[in-house]
């Protein structure tokens, strides 16, 4: 996964830390901007998760810390609910002027509520999920309830939330009173993807009922049974991702990408010099990307092209041994199959100091697990050695290489 750091204008003036997120072919079919939840950053675990899951998907993330977060600009205390919409929509300014109108908001959370209020004033968005989010901006009070009356009294306090201290000026209890989330979903006519989990703690499964109910059709609701507010667990921030972005595909307009065809068994395609070595390739019908590491001017988006002929050897001996393990009816459970090749010179070659002397070296190790004697094992490392790859490998080859008329 591709990234970029940028920085944009947020509604205050203050410049916001951002990340672009590219899915692997660096060419996605739409934008998507998410907002994190209250007093978080981007950099949170979830975060990364969610967005890895909707970049397999085909879809560029922008994340950013809203101002006085993270690695942004800005003083906390000074912003509120109403700018950390605000904020949003210039993430949505930066996005429509640099690469393409973002057509989809993500929150979490508190970043919920932020995103069903600024889709009404963001043209471009065709579909919004919520992870976890109150029907109302004030239902993040309850976090700061031991000091709500020195806020108001005093004019601001000093709060601890998840052990980081804060400070909360009344102005931000002020604007979140005079929210009305449940009015503005009910305005909204744009499709809702509703996440939530029936053991969230911090902000209950009722908040989920509440936006259901209000908002208009095409509208979703997606139980994250057994996770926590926070997504903590990896599995369940990996699947929130992927699981919006598979819903996302029925709402949003995918441009048309470049169709690979070939009457061959496999086709490779690269693109202009912008694209540096990312290759899509067709192979059998299915699709694979390779490339090369950074190191040598790559984008490291897939594996490199020996990568892919070790590749071949490791699967074709698998692949050989699990058929004669099968047919024998041998207890094999797992096999794996390490390979690792080297450009190495021939110690049988009479000018070993020859460019032509060397030879190309695959060393292959292989893990057979199951319940096996000496013997049945001796047998399948003989059997690896007759997997047709590998016999190809060590056959006579001839390329022949010719252009191919339009």
């Amino acid at each position: 996964m591709k990234k970029e750091k940028i920085t944009f204008e947020g509604f205050m003036g203050d410049k916001l830390s951002a990340e672009l997120h590219f899915p692997a072919d660096d060419a996605p079919h739409n934008y998507v901007i998410f907002a994190h939840c209250f007093t978080c950053n981007k950099n949170l675990n979830a975060v990364r998760n969610i967005i890895l899951g909707m970049t397999k998907k085909g879809f560029a993330v922008l994340s950013f810390d809203f101002t006085g977060l993270g690695q942004s600009e800005g003083d906390f205390a000074n912003t509120n609910f109403s700018s950390n919409v605000e904020d949003l929509i210039k993430a949505s300014d930066y996005l429509e002027h640099n690469y393409q109108p973002a057509t989809m908001l993500v929150g979490h959370s508190l970043g919920g509520a932020a995103v069903l209020m600024a889709a009404a004033k963001i043209a471009s968005i065709a579909t919004i999920a919520t992870i976890g989010a109150p029907s109302q901006p004030d239902h993040v009070l309850h976090l700061i309830e031991d000091k709500k009356e020195d806020i108001k009294e005093k004019g601001e306090a000093e709060v601890t939330i998840g052990g980081r201290p804060f400070k909360i000026k009344k102005q931000f209890l002020d604007d979140l009173q005079n929210k009305d989330n449940l009015k503005k979903i009910e305005d909204l006519r744009k499709s809702i993807l509703i996440l939530h989990s029936p053991q969230d703690r911090t902000v209950e499964i009722s908040n989920a009922a509440a936006i259901y109910e209000r908002a208009h059709h095409p509208k979703s609701f997606i139980s994250l049974d057994g996770a926590d507010h926070l997504l903590s667990n990896k599995e369940d921030s990996l699947y929130a991702g992927e699981v919006i972005a598979t819903w996302a595909d029925r709402y949003v307009k995918k441009q048309d990408k470049k169709k690979i065809s070939t009457d061959s068994q496999t086709v490779a395609f690269i693109g202009n010099k912008e694209q540096k070595y990312t290759t899509q390739i067709v192979a059998e019908g299915h699709h694979l990307i390779a490339d090369e590491p950074e190191d040598v001017g790559g984008n490291n988006f897939g594996t490199s092209p020996y990568g892919l002929l070790t590749s071949a050897l490791a699967a074709c001996t698998a692949i050989t041994l699990r058929m004669y393990a099968n047919r024998k009816e041998w207890d094999v459970d797992e096999i794996l199959v390490h390979v690792d090749q080297d450009q190495l010179y021939d110690k049988d070659s009479k000018d070993c100091e020859s460019e032509n002397s060397k030879i190309t070296f695959f060393d292959r190790s292989i893990e057979i697990k199951g319940s096996l004697d000496e013997k049945q094992r001796k047998r399948l490392i003989e059997i690896a050695n007759k997997c047709p790859v590998h016999k190809t490998l060590e056959s006579k080859i001839k390329v022949e290489t010719k252009e191919k008329k339009n």
